[in-house]
C-alpha cells in the first residue's frame, strides 16, 4: 500500500475520536481510515479483520474539528483538517506532512468536505454562517454568506460538483451553488432542530421510492429550477427523524421517525442521560439503503423501498454485545478487496467499529482512550493480560496474546467516576484487579464478573498514586487462616499516607502503617510524607519512598528499619524490586528508584537483608546511576527475561532501557507525542514494552527496532514552552499565584462547537472535555511566577524546583518594577535637556540669590528634593494629592509618615480603609488616645475583610475581652471564642456557660453530637450530654449515652438509655451484649429475664421454618431445650445458674412479676413481625414462669395460655404448634402435672387449664389429619402410630365444647352486624347522587335490615353473651367448629373417630354453623 508504515511501535491505543463533529473522521479508496483525536490525526489501516494504526499527522495545536478525504482516483493520499484554532490543513498521509494550510476563517470552524466531484475544491463552513470554498491547486478562496445562521454540517454533490447542501443549527437546510457565487437553489424547512449530518444519493437521478409522500412538506421557492438531473439527499437530526429530499423539486419525499429500541449494550450507566446525536450515511453500494445511528448507540439500516416495521433492519442483531453503547457521532465506508463494503463507526463509547454492510455484522472493534494513561499492570495469573488505568474514568483490560482480535479488550466503568491513577493484579486470585483513582478511591474489580467492585470504605483525601499487594501487617496480621491472611492490599496517596486494607472486609476501615513504623522503632517525630511503596517479590522486606527524597526498608510484618537510602534529593516517584528469578542470586536485592531530579539509582541491598542489623543504616552511596533523561522520572520496570535490565519512563516523552550493570543505555522510544507516565515490560516476548503517557495512547514497542541508544540531550518540553510563550495565550492562568500546570497545558480536548454541548447529567468522565486540561503534549509554566501544582494524579508537589532545573532563567518571566513613591517630580527628569538644564540654574537661584520660582510646587516640584525642608515638604503635598487622586493610598499615607505627621497618616489610612499592622505598630507614637481609636478603627476593617481571628486579637490589646469573644461567637467561632473566653475570664463567668450551649446547640443541628455532648459536660450538664449523644440512636451511641449518665448520676436517664441500646441488641440477635448491658443496673433484673426468656426460645427454634436468622452472639447456657420436664424447667435452671432467681427469694420473685407486669405487651395481630411476636410471646412465658416460682399456678396457667394463643391470633400454626411443644412435652399429660397444683376451688385456673389443653388437642388433631393424608392408599399403617392416633382423637372430646361454640358463633354474629353497619354508615356518609347510584345498582342488603333493626340485632346477641360464663369468653379457645369439620373428615378417611364424637361434631355444625358449613359437612357424612 501506499501509506509509509509506522515502525516505531507494534501496537497502539490511540486517543478517541473527537465528539460532536458532523465529520472527523473519514476513509479512502486504500483501505485508510482517519480521525481526529484531541489536535492530533490518526491514520488506521482497515481491513475486514483487522486494523493497524499505522501513523498520526501532528500540526494542530486545538481540537481537531472535522476531517475530509480528496476521493478521487490517484489522489486518495490528500486530505484536509479543520480545527478550533482557525486553521484548514491540507496533509499527504503517504509522507504524513503538512502540504499546506489557510485562515480564511475568523470564526470557529464547524464543518468540512472535500468535494467528491472536483479533485481540486474543499468546502468549509463556520459558527456564523461563513462558507468557504478553497481551491487546492492554486490556493485561492471564495467565501459566502447563504444565512445569517449557525452551520452544523456541510456536503458536497457527488454528481453535480457545484451543488453544496448545508445544515443549520436550526434544522434549516440550504443548497446552495458555489458556481454562482452561493446562489441558493433550495431552502428545504421540515426538521426544527440541529442538523447533524447530510448524506447524498450514490446514484444520480431521482427514481421512484417507496415513500409516504409528505403533502404538507412546504415546497421551496428555490430561485433556479435545477436544469440537471436532481439527486437525492439524506439528513438527520436532532429531532429524531430522517428525511430524504429531492434537490430537483426542492421538498422533503420521505421521512422516518427513529425507533425506540431496548437498551443492548451492558456498557451503560443508567443514571447517564445522555443527548442525541443523529447521523446518517448512504453506502456506495446501496443506493435504496440508509444507515443512521439511534438512540443509544444502535445503528440501523433502512430500507427506502419498504414500508411499515420491515423497512429498517438493526446492525449487529444476530448476537448480544456487537453494537455501540454510547451515541455515534460519525460513520464512513470503503470497499475492500472482494468487494464488501465495510462500515466503519466513531462513538462516545471510545470505540471504533467496523461493520459488514452485506452480513450487518461487526468485524471488529477498535478501543480508543480519552485521557491520560496513568498506568499498566500485566496479571501474574492471567498471561498476557494487560490492565489500564485512564484519566477518561475507565479501566480496560486487554488480552494482548489474543489471536483472533489483537485489539481484544473489555471495559470497566461502574463505581470508579474518576481518574484512574493505580492498579495492581493480586498475585495469586486470576481476575482480582485492585483500582485506586484520582479522587482517593480505592476498590476490586473481578475481571470475570460484570458486577460493580467492592470500594474500600476508607477513602484518600487526595489522588491514590501506588497500589501493592503485600503480606498483612498488624493488625491484620493476627489471626486468621488460609488465603485471607495471605495477603492485604496497600495503597499510597497524595496526603502522605499509606494504607492498609483488608480485601476480604472492605466495608471495614483501613488502617495506617505509620502506627506501625512508629511502634516498631520507637519513633517519636513525624513521619515523612510517603510517596511510593514497593514489596520485594518474596514478599520480605517493603521499600517506601518519601517526600523528601528518602527511601525506607522495613522488614516484612513488624515493619522493623533496615536503613534508609539518602542520595535523592528531591520527591521519590517510583521503586521496584529486581525480579527473584535471576540466574545471579544477587540481583534479586537490587532496588530501583526514580524522582523528580532525572536521574535513577539503583541500590544493592542484599547485606541490609541477610543480615538485618540491630540499629538502621544509612545508604548514601548506588549500586549503580543512570544518568540521561532530562525531567522527573515517572515510571520503572525490570525486564523479567533479563539480568539487570531496566526500562524508565521520563517527563522527557522518552522510555529508556537501561543495562544496569554496565551502567549504559541500550535502546531510547521516542514514539509519543507527551510526557510517559507508566511502563511494564511484556512478560512474554523479552524484546516487547508497553508504555502508557499523555497522549492518551498506549504503544508496544520493539527495543530491537529503535533507532536511538540514550534519550536526548535536549529538553524536549523547553523549547515547546518557549514557542509557546511567544504566542498568544488563549486562555489566562486563574487563582492565586497561577493555575494548575494542566490548566496551563490546555491545549485539546473535546470543546464542544457552537450550540452541540452535552446535555445536563453526562457521566463527567465520558465526555472528553472532563480529560480537556490533560490534552497537552506537553508542560507550559504559568504565567505567574511560583505556580505550585503539576499534573493531576500524578504528584502533587511544588513545581519551582522543576522550573529551576528544565528551564533556565531567561525563560521565566521578569519582576515587575515596583511604583515609584515620587511619580510626579519623577516624570520632570524625563523632559527635553534644556529643560532639566534650566532646573539648575533655577536651583542655583534659589540657593544663592533671591527665589524667582517656588521650589516644590507646581512646575518645580521636581526641585523640592534639592532644596530646603519647606520645599520638600510642599513636594510631598503635591505628591501625596497626586497619590490619592489616582487611588494609591498606601503611598499617601507612606510620605505622611516620612514627615512624622504619624496622626495625618494614621487619618488618611483610616478614611480610606487602608489601616495595616505597620500603621498601628507606630499608633503609638501619636498618643495613647490616638492609637486607641486606631485599634478600633482597625477592628471594623478586619471584620468587613472578614479576617475576624485577627480583629478579636487587636481588641485584646486594647482590654476589650468581652468584645472579642462576642466577635467570635457572633461569625460562628465558637472553638475560638471558648478558648479565648478559658483563658481570660472567671471559671464561673457566665458568659463561658452560654458559650458553651449555643455551641452545643449548633453542634447539635449540624449533626456534630459527640462534640456537641463535650460543650454540655464542660457546664456540667450530664443530662443533656447524654441526651446529645443518643440521638444517634445506634447502639454504640446508646451504650455510652448510658455509660455516661450512670457515671454522672443520671440513674433514670441511665436505665432507660440502656434498656433502649439492649432492646437494639436484642433486634440484632446480640444476646450477650444485651444481657452484659442490663447487668450494669440491679433494677433491669426483670427485663434481663425477659431476654434470657427470649434468647432460650429463639435457640430452641433456631431449626425451623419460625427462625430463619442466624444469631450473632448467644450465652454458653442458651441451648436446644431437651429437658423432659420442658421449657420452663430448662428456663428455672438456667435463671437459679445465670440470674440467682429461685422461689427461696419470694420477695424478689413478687418485685420482679410487678416490673414485667408494667412492660407493655399489646396484643397480637395478624401481620406483626416474627421477631416482635417471639418477644410478645416471651414476655407471656416469663410471667408463667414467676408465677409458677411463687407457687401460683392459676396465673401461670393464664399467662402461659396467652402465650400459646399468640401465635393462633397471629395466624403462625407452626409457632402454636412448636410453643405448645416445648411448653408440654408429654401433651395432655403434661397440662394434667400442672392441674393437679391448683386449688379445685379455682374455676379461673382450671378455665385455663381447659384451655391449654383444647390448643394442644388442636394441634395435635391437624397433625393427625396431615399423617393420614401423607399415607398412601392401602398401605399398612404402623400399631403404635394408629394407638397414638386413636387417643388423640378420644382427647379432642374437650374441643367440642358446646359454651365455646355458643360464644364463638355469637361473637362471629355480632361481627357480621357490625360490619353491615360500618357499610351502611359508609354509604350515608356519600352525597346524594353517590347514594342514589348505589341505590340504583342494587345494595345486596334487603328492606327489613334498616338502622334499628341491625341495632336492635346487635342488642339481642350482647345479651346472649352476657348469658355465657365468664372464663368462656375471657380465656382463647380454639375454633369449636373447625374442629368439628376435621373431625368429620377423618371419620370418613378413617375409622379412628367414635361415633358419639361423630355425632357430637354433626350436632354442633347444625345448631351453629352457617349454611356453607352445614354443606361442607354434608359431603363428609355422604
Amino acid at each position: 500500500m501506499s501509506i509509509t508504515p509506522f515502525t516505531m511501535h507494534e501496537r497502539l491505543l490511540p486517543a478517541s475520536p473527537n465528539w460532536y463533529s458532523s465529520r472527523c473522521s473519514d476513509t479512502n479508496d486504500k483501505g485508510i481510515l482517519a480521525f481526529g483525536a484531541k489536535n492530533t490525526i490518526y491514520l488506521v489501516d482497515v481491513t475486514a479483520s483487522s486494523s493497524t494504526v499505522v501513523g498520526e499527522l501532528v500540526g494542530h495545536r486545538e481540537r481537531v474539528s472535522g476531517f475530509s478525504f480528496c476521493q478521487h482516483p490517484g489522489q486518495s493520499h490528500n486530505c484536509a483538517s479543520t480545527s478550533d484554532d482557525g486553521t484548514v490543513k491540507f496533509w499527504d498521509t503517504n509522507e504524513k506532512v503538512l502540504v499546506k494550510e489557510h485562515k480564511t476563517h475568523q470564526n470557529t470552524i464547524t464543518a468540512l468536505h472535500w468535494s467528491p466531484g472536483e479533485k481540486n475544491l474543499v468546502v468549509s463552513g463556520d459558527e456564523k454562517g461563513i462558507v468557504v470554498c478553497y481551491q487546492y491547486n492554486t490556493g485561492e478562496s471564495q467565501s459566502f454568506f447563504p444565512e445569517p445562521r449557525n452551520i452544523f454540517c456541510l456536503s458536497c454533490s457527488p454528481h453535480n460538483w457545484h451543488y453544496v447542501a448545508v445544515g443549520y443549527k436550526d434544522g434549516m437546510i440550504v443548497l446552495i451553488d458555489v458556481s454562482k457565487k452561493g446562489e441558493v437553489v433550495h431552502r428545504l424547512r421540515g426538521h426544527d432542530d440541529e442538523i447533524h449530518a447530510l448524506a447524498w444519493a450514490p446514484l444520480p437521478n431521482e427514481e421512484v421510492l417507496y415513500s409516504r409522500v409528505d403533502d404538507n412538506t412546504e415546497t421551496t421557492n428555490g430561485m433556479t429550477e435545477g436544469k440537471e438531473k436532481g439527486c437525492y439527499l439524506a439528513s438527520g437530526s436532532k429531532d429524531q427523524t430522517i428525511r430524504i429530499w429531492s434537490t430537483l423539486k426542492g421538498k422533503g419525499v420521505m421521512t422516518m421517525k427513529l425507533p425506540f429500541l431496548k437498551r443492548r449494550g451492558t456498557g451503560v450507566d443508567p443514571a447517564v442521560k445522555e443527548r442525541l446525536w443523529l447521523t446518517v450515511h448512504w453506502p456506495k453500494g446501496k443506493p435504496t439503503q440508509v444507515v443512521s445511528s439511534c438512540f443509544g448507540g444502535e445503528l440501523i439500516l433502512w430500507d427506502l423501498t419498504k414500508g411499515g416495521k420491515q423497512k429498517w433492519s438493526l446492525l449487529g442483531a444476530s448476537s448480544e454485545g456487537q453494537n455501540h453503547s454510547r451515541i455515534v457521532f460519525n460513520m464512513s465506508s470503503v470497499c475492500v478487496q472482494d468487494n464488501r463494503e465495510l462500515l466503519l463507526s466513531t462513538s462516545m463509547d471510545r470505540e471504533i467499529k467496523c461493520w459488514d454492510l452485506s452480513s450487518l455484522d461487526c468485524c471488529w472493534t477498535l478501543p480508543t482512550l480519552g485521557g491520560f494513561v496513568y498506568t499498566l499492570a500485566f496479571s501474574p495469573v492471567g498471561t498476557g493480560c494487560l490492565a489500564l488505568g485512564v484519566g477518561d474514568g475507565m479501566i480496560r483490560v486487554w488480552s494482548t496474546l489474543s489471536i483472533q482480535n489483537k485489539y481484544d479488550t473489555k471495559t470497566f466503568w461502574q463505581g470508579i467516576k474518576s481518574k484512574v491513577t493505580a492498579l495492581s493484579w493480586h498475585p495469586t486470585k486470576e481476575g482480582s484487579l485492585a483500582f485506586g483513582t484520582d479522587d482517593g478511591k480505592v476498590g476490586i474489580y473481578d475481571a470475570f464478573s460484570n458486577k460493580p467492585p467492592q470500594v474500600s470504605s476508607t477513602y484518600h483525601k487526595k489522588t491514590v498514586y501506588t497500589l501493592a499487594w503485600g503480606p498483612p501487617v498488624p493488625p491484620l496480621s493476627f489471626g486468621g487462616t488460609g488465603d485471607r491472611l495471605s495477603y492485604s492490599l496497600y495503597s499510597c496517596a497524595g496526603e502522605g499516607i499509606i494504607l492498609q486494607h483488608d480485601p476480604w472486609k472492605l466495608a471495614g476501615e483501613a488502617t495506617d502503617i505509620d502506627r506501625v513504623i512508629k511502634d516498631t522503632n520507637s519513633i517519636k517525630h513525624k513521619l515523612s510524607p510517603h510517596t511510593d511503596l514497593s514489596w520485594k517479590p518474596d514478599g520480605k522486606v517493603v521499600a517506601i519512598g518519601n517526600e523528601d527524597g528518602s527511601v525506607e526498608v522495613y522488614q516484612a510484618l513488624t515493619l522493623k528499619l533496615l536503613c534508609t537510602i539518602q542520595q535523592h534529593h528531591k520527591i521519590i516517584n517510583v521503586l521496584r524490586w529486581h525480579h527473584d528469578h535471576s540466574s545471579l542470586p544477587e540481583l534479586q536485592y537490587l532496588l530501583a528508584s526514580g524522582s523528580s531530579n532525572a536521574l535513577v539509582y539503583v541500590h544493592d541491598l542484599r547485606t541490609v537483608i541477610e543480615t538485618p542489623p540491630e540499629i538502621p543504616v544509612v545508604m548514601s552511596e548506588a549500586y549503580r546511576s543512570l544518568a540521561g533523561h532530562t525531567a522527573k522520572i515517572t515510571g520503572l520496570a525490570w525486564s523479567p527475561h533479563h539480568d539487570g535490565r531496566l526500562v524508565t519512563v521520563c517527563y522527557d516523552g522518552t522510555a529508556q532501557v537501561w543495562d544496569v550493570q554496565k551502567e549504559e543505555g541500550l535502546c531510547n522510544y521516542r514514539g509519543h507525542r507527551g510526557r510517559l507516565l507508566c511502563v511494564q515490560w511484556s512478560p512474554v516476548d523479552p524484546d516487547l514494552v508497553w508504555t502508557g503517557a499523555d497522549d492518551f495512547t498506549v504503544q508496544e514497542w520493539a527495543v530491537s527496532k529503535q533507532e536511538f541508544t540514550k534519550p536526548p540531550k535536549t529538553k524536549k518540553t523547553l523549547d515547546q514552552v518557549k514557542a509557546k510563550l511567544k504566542a498568544k495565550k488563549k486562555k489566562k492562568a486563574t487563582g492565586k499565584g497561577g493555575a494548575k500546570a494542566e490548566e496551563s497545558l490546555s491545549l485539546i480536548g473535546e470543546g464542544n462547537k457552537g450550540g452541540a454541548s452535552p446535555a445536563p447529567g453526562e457521566r463527567p468522565s465520558d465526555n472528553e472535555e472532563e480529560e480537556e486540561e490533560e490534552g497537552s503534549e506537553t508542560t507550559s509554566i504559568s504565567s505567574v511566577t511560583g505556580s505550585t501544582a503539576v499534573i493531576v494524579g500524578i504528584r502533587l508537589h511544588p513545581l519551582q524546583p522543576l522550573l529551576r532545573s528544565v528551564f533556565p532563567p531567561e525563560v521565566t518571566l521578569k519582576k515587575r518594577k515596583p511604583r515609584s513613591m515620587l511619580p510626579l517630580s519623577t516624570s520632570m527628569d524625563h523632559r527635553p535637556r534644556e529643560d532639566l538644564q534650566q532646573d539648575c540654574l533655577n536651583l542655583a537661584t534659589v540657593r544663592h540669590s533671591e527665589a524667582h520660582c517656588v521650589p516644590g510646587l507646581g512646575d518645580h516640584i521636581q526641585l523640592g528634593l534639592f532644596a530646603d525642608r519647606d520645599a520638600l515638604y510642599r513636594m510631598f503635598q503635591e505628591e501625596e494629592e497626586g497619590h490619592v487622586e489616582a487611588g494609591h493610598y498606601e503611598s499617601a499615607v507612606y510620605l505622611r509618615l516620612w514627615k512624622g505627621d504619624i496622626a495625618g497618616a494614621l487619618q488618611v489610612a483610616t478614611e480610606k480603609g487602608e489601616l495595616s499592622d505597620h500603621l498601628l505598630s507606630v499608633a503609638p507614637m501619636a498618643g495613647y488616645q490616638v492609637w486607641l481609636k486606631t485599634v478600633e478603627v482597625y477592628v471594623k476593617q478586619l471584620c468587613l475583610q472578614e479576617q475576624f481571628l485577627k480583629a478579636a486579637s487587636h481588641l485584646l490589646s486594647i482590654n476589650k475581652v468581652y468584645e472579642a469573644i462576642d466577635l467570635l461567637k457572633s461569625h460562628q467561632l465558637y472553638r475560638e471564642a471558648i478558648a479565648l473566653a478559658k483563658a481570660r475570664l472567671q471559671p464561673d463567668d457566665p458568659v463561658l456557660k452560654k458559650l458553651y450551649t449555643t455551641w452545643a446547640a449548633v453542634l447539635e443541628k449540624d449533626g456534630h453530637l459527640s462534640t456537641a455532648a463535650k460543650c454540655y459536660l464542660a457546664v456540667d450538664s450530664s443530662f443533656d450530654a447524654a441526651k446529645v449523644i443518643a440521638k444517634k440512636n445506634d447502639p454504640v451511641s446508646l451504650k455510652t449515652a448510658a455509660s455516661l449518665a450512670r457515671i454522672a448520676g443520671e440513674s433514670d436517664l441511665s436505665y432507660s438509655l440502656s434498656l433502649r441500646c439492649a432492646k437494639d441488641l436484642a433486634s440484632s440477635q446480640d444476646w450477650l451484649g444485651a444481657q452484659q448491658l442490663l447487668s450494669t443496673h440491679e433494677s433491669l433484673l426483670a427485663h434481663r429475664l425477659h431476654y434470657c426468656t427470649i434468647e432460650l426460645l429463639t435457640v430452641s427454634l433456631t431449626g425451623t421454618d419460625i427462625v430463619t436468622w442466624t444469631c450473632s452472639s448467644i450465652h454458653p447456657w442458651s441451648a436446644p431445650c431437651k429437658n423432659q420436664d420442658g421449657f420452663l424447667a430448662t428456663l428455672r435452671a438456667v435463671w437459679e445458674r445465670g440470674f440467682a432467681v429461685s422461689p427461696s427469694n419470694p420477695e424478689i420473685l413478687k418485685d420482679l412479676h410487678q416490673q414485667l407486669k408494667a412492660i407493655e405487651n399489646p396484643q397480637t395481630t395478624p401481620n406483626v413481625p416474627m421477631k416482635q411476636l417471639l418477644i410478645q410471646l416471651s414476655l407471656d412465658l416469663t410471667l408463667g414462669a414467676v408465677s409458677w416460682l411463687l407457687g401460683d399456678w392459676g396465673a401461670a396457667l393464664e399467662k402461659l395460655l396467652q402465650g400459646v394463643s399468640r401465635g393462633n391470633e397471629a395466624g403462625h400454626f407452626l409457632l402454636m404448634s412448636e410453643t405448645c411443644r416445648l411448653l408440654f412435652p408429654q401433651g395432655i399429660d403434661s397440662i394434667s402435672e400442672h392441674k393437679k397444683m391448683v386449688d379445685p376451688s379455682d374455676e379461673k385456673a382450671l378455665a385455663a387449664a381447659r384451655s391449654l389443653e383444647a390448643f394442644v388437642c388442636y394441634q395435635d388433631l391437624y397433625h393427625m389429619w396431615w399423617s393420614l393424608s401423607t399415607n398412601t392408599a392401602g398401605a399398612q399403617r404402623d400399631t403404635t402410630n394408629g394407638l397414638h392416633s386413636a387417643m388423640c382423637v378420644n382427647a379432642c372430646q374437650v374441643l367440642l365444647s358446646e359454651p365455646h361454640a355458643t360464644c364463638q358463633a355469637t361473637q362471629r354474629a355480632i361481627a357480621k352486624i357490625q360490619q353491615r353497619l360500618a357499610s351502611m354508615v359508609h354509604q350515608h356518609s356519600q352525597t346524594q347522587e353517590t347514594k342514589a347510584k348505589s341505590t340504583d345498582a342494587g345494595q345486596g342488603y334487603t328492606d327489613t335490615e334498616s338502622l334499628p333493626c341491625l341495632i336492635a340485632m346487635v342488642s339481642e346477641h350482647h345479651k346472649e353473651l352476657a348469658d355465657i360464663p365468664e372464663h368462656v369468653k375471657k380465656y382463647p379457645y380454639p375454633d369449636v367448629l373447625e374442629c368439628c369439620l376435621v373431625l368429620l373428615y377423618l371419620s370418613k378417611s378413617s375409622d379412628l373417630v367414635p361415633d358419639h364424637l361423630k355425632n357430637e361434631a354433626v350436632a354442633l355444625i347444625r345448631k351453629y354453623g352457617a349454611s356453607s358449613l352445614r354443606k361442607a359437612a354434608q359431603r363428609f357424612l355422604s
